[in-house]
Formats: structure tokens, C-alpha cells, sequence
């Protein structure tokens, strides 16, 4: 599962020879990786609540979606597969019509809190929920949308990227948190000056 060797087409190297990084990443496609996805992937893709796919039609343009749902919509079912059920939308059906005829995806997977972003290449595939009524009742979730279908993600391959250009982004449960902590702190201090106050009326 080498992402570079597919990442990496003649036009591409030729514009690292020409830039200066070509020795650098050859050494990469040299490397032997893990056949799937190992823990690490595994945790973070189960703590994301959205993620962003790309495909592309008929008319040759490809297309960028944003996904989102509950935190851990998008499930590992083994090393190499991912699914999500696909919730009632906009009814438009672009990326569910191209992957009818072009399989070949791209996923992002961002944490902007952490400045981590995951990058797959894979397969998709639909199946009706009735087709694999198993398989719909393990990814099924607590939320208000209805279900239409299950997508498949078959992994290819897949790599980090560096953390550079990435703005840190925090959620409102991401401040919540953090403001629970500050809260935390602040009435300790107003204890302790309650506590002091106490003792300096005593004496």
C-alpha cells in the first residue's frame, strides 16, 4: 500500500527532478509498507465527524464532497475497508453517480484541532441496504436522517501529510472542554481565596 508509487506518475517525478525533491521521495516508493491500515488510521478515522471525497463523472471534471455525520459515521470494517450509510441529502446523487462508472476515489480526512490530515486513495462501491441487511444494522447510528444505501470504501492506499498550511480549527465541543477546564481552574483559585479570606478574619 504504497501511496507514492500511485501518486507518483511520469509527469509527476518529472516535476521533482526538475524541483530538487526527486532523490527524497524515490526512497519512498522504495519502502515496503503494511498491507492495510494499521491501529494509528484506525483511531483517527473512528474520531472523525466528516471527511471529504472526491470522484469524478461522465463529463470528465472531477468533484469534491463534503461528507459529515455523527462522530464515527465513517467505520472500519477490516484493514482495508471502510463504510458509512449513506444519509437521505439534497437528493442530487453526484459522487453516488459517478462511482456507477468510475470506482477510483480520493478521501481527505482532516483533525484541524491537531493539524493531522489523512490522505486515501480507494475504491467505492454501493450496496442497498436490503442487500446486506447485516452489514446496515452494524453501521447504523443514532441519528435523525434516514438511510439509502451503504457506501464501500476499498483502500488502495494511503499517507499522512505534514502539518504545514493546516490552521488550527477547534469545535464547539472541542471549547466546551477546554472552557470546563479553565472553569475548573478558576473555581479552585476562588476557593482558595475564600479559604485565605476566611483565615485572615480569623486572626
Amino acid at each position: 500500500m504504497n501511496y507514492s508509487k500511485l501518486a507518483f506518475t511520469e509527469t509527476v517525478k518529472a516535476l521533482q527532478e526538475e524541483q530538487g525533491s526527486r532523490n527524497a521521495y524515490a526512497r519512498m516508493e522504495r519502502m515496503e509498507l503494511p498491507d492495510g491500515i494499521s491501529f494509528r488510521e484506525m483511531s483517527f478515522i473512528q474520531e472523525r465527524d466528516s471527511f471529504y471525497v472526491a470522484s469524478y463523472g461522465e463529463n470528465g471534471f472531477p468533484y469534491i464532497q463534503h461528507r459529515g455525520g455523527p462522530k464515527g459515521f465513517l467505520k472500519v470494517i477490516d484493514v482495508k475497508t471502510l463504510a458509512f450509510l449513506d444519509f437521505s441529502g439534497n437528493k442530487q446523487y453526484i459522487t453516488t453517480g459517478n462511482v456507477k462508472t468510475h470506482k477510483k476515489v480520493s478521501l481527505i480526512l482532516m483533525d484541524y484541532a491537531n493539524r493531522a490530515r489523512l490522505k486515501i486513495y480507494a475504491e467505492a462501491e454501493t450496496v442497498s441496504l436490503e442487500e446486506n441487511e447485516e452489514l446496515a444494522q452494524a453501521l447504523k447510528l443514532d441519528y435523525k436522517y434516514k438511510a439509502e444505501r451503504i457506501f464501500l470504501f476499498h483502500i488502495k492506499a494511503f499517507d499522512w501529510n505534514c502539518p504545514q498550511h493546516i490552521t488550527p480549527r477547534f469545535t464547539a465541543e472541542d471549547i466546551n472542554e477546554m472552557s470546563k477546564e479553565r472553569e475548573k481552574y478558576i473555581q479552585e483559585l476562588e476557593n482558595q481565596v475564600e479559604s485565605l479570606k476566611a483565615q485572615l478574619g480569623q486572626t
